[in-house]
């Protein structure tokens, strides 16, 4: 028997935001295939899979009418938008893809592991010093946004600047309670100065480039091919907004579950060689991104249900991942679960690129932190999420170490 928790919260609401889980726990149990009018819902694990690699759903879900972004003058937010690789879908997106990967090999990520470190080093000495920390703003934001600023080769006493830019970018990405009339001027500016601002950086990189990922994206060519500038800046913005984006939440929600499962966090402490399975486990159980949405490009037959082409597909990674028929007891945290093939980077040919990169950053984090300070302590009595259902983060984290 499955007993709607009462009232159900609906599933954009601040309930929500708060704690997605039980909703997600009832709709897989009752309805774990539903269309809401709107869209397509998937809730288990076999289901979001599934969808995630199958080809005949694209990755564009935008189908705008033309006149309607004339009017507005929203042309330029949604052409940037429509160019980022995570958008596309192929030849296109193969080919973007393709001249990407090779910055973000294991090898080459391994190769900044002592910048990583170091980076977490100087940032958690200055929070000794104090006694505590608020940990997004002063630790798990600076750390992904210094290590891509620093591959990509852009400033990086631009921080506040990138900062204000992703902010207003997530909740056009990632939804938000927000009014779109709000959100869409707002992330529409920030389009047009990061657009602006990579623009003259990859001029100054044809011009003479440097031993950066800017410059080896400006060069680089597949079998003739090169980035148009409108792909290069899009991807640089993409890069830029996902290099840390999701990087901060999966340290600030790993870092709150260990605080609320002491018994892990001494497990942690004690055995540091869990570091690896520790972060798997840990983007297992509070995914930093709890859903996304295709496209169907054909009609396709799934289970009995008809998706029609056109239709949109919402696969929620949340909920997979906390599907019983995948994992024992999915609701524990468990840091020497073996075997945890979590969706929370995605799966088939939109993979996280950046995977590699957010694993070491990660292991580094939340290990250095939890080796440095063992005592520390939660000193929020409420928990600040931030107003974004997609990408699930907190705004804030106060700790005492």
């Amino acid at each position: 028997m499955h007993h709607a928790p009462d009232p159900l919260p609906e599933l954009w609401s601040p309930a929500a935001i708060e704690n997605p889980y039980p909703i997600y726990d009832y709709w897989r149990a009752t309805q774990p295939i539903r269309w809401t009018g709107g869209d397509w819902q998937m809730f288990r694990y076999v289901d979001v899979q599934f969808f995630l690699r199958d080809p005949r759903l694209g990755a564009d879900q935008f189908q705008i009418d033309p006149q309607w972004l004339a009017d507005t003058g929203l042309a330029p937010l949604f052409e940037a938008r429509a160019k980022m690789m995570l958008f596309t879908d192929p030849p296109d997106h193969t080919r973007l893809r393709t001249l990407v990967h090779r910055a973000f090999t294991p090898r080459v990520v391994e190769s900044y592991r002592p910048l990583v470190q170091r980076i977490v080093d100087q940032l958690l000495d200055v929070a000794a010093a104090r006694g505590e920390i608020e940990l997004i703003g002063e630790f798990a934001y600076p750390l992904p946004v210094t290590v891509i600023a620093h591959m990509l080769g852009v400033p990086v006493n631009m921080h506040d600047q990138f900062r204000r830019w992703s902010d207003s970018l997530a909740a056009f990405i990632g939804g938000t309670t927000r009014p779109e009339a709000e959100v869409f001027p707002v992330a529409l500016r920030a389009v047009i100065e990061m657009t602006d601002f990579f623009l003259a950086l990859v001029a100054e990189r044809r011009r003479a480039p440097r031993n950066d990922l800017l410059s080896a994206l400006a060069q680089a060519e597949d079998g003739g091919d090169r980035l148009s500038e409108q792909e290069l800046v899009a991807n640089s913005i993409l890069l830029l907004l996902a290099g840390h984006e999701t990087t901060t939440n999966l340290i600030g929600n790993g870092t709150l579950a260990l605080l609320r499962h002491p018994d892990q966090f001494a497990l942690l402490r004690d055995r540091p060689e869990l570091a690896a399975s520790a972060i798997e486990e840990l983007l297992r159980y509070d995914s930093p991104v709890q859903m996304t949405s295709r496209r169907a490009l054909t009609d396709i037959e799934f289970q009995g249900h008809r998706i029609e082409a056109g239709q949109t597909v919402t696969v929620f990674i949340g909920s997979a991942n906390r599907d019983p028929a995948q994992y024992e007891d999915p609701a524990r945290l468990d840091l020497t679960r073996s075997d945890v093939r979590h969706l929370s980077f995605g799966h088939g040919p939109h993979y996280c690129l950046g995977a590699p990169l957010a694993r070491l950053e990660g292991q580094v984090a939340i290990s250095t932190l939890v080796r440095r300070f063992p005592n520390m302590r939660l000193l929020d009595e409420r928990i600040a999420w931030r107003d974004n259902f997609a990408l699930r983060g907190l705004q804030s984290l106060h700790l005492a170490l």
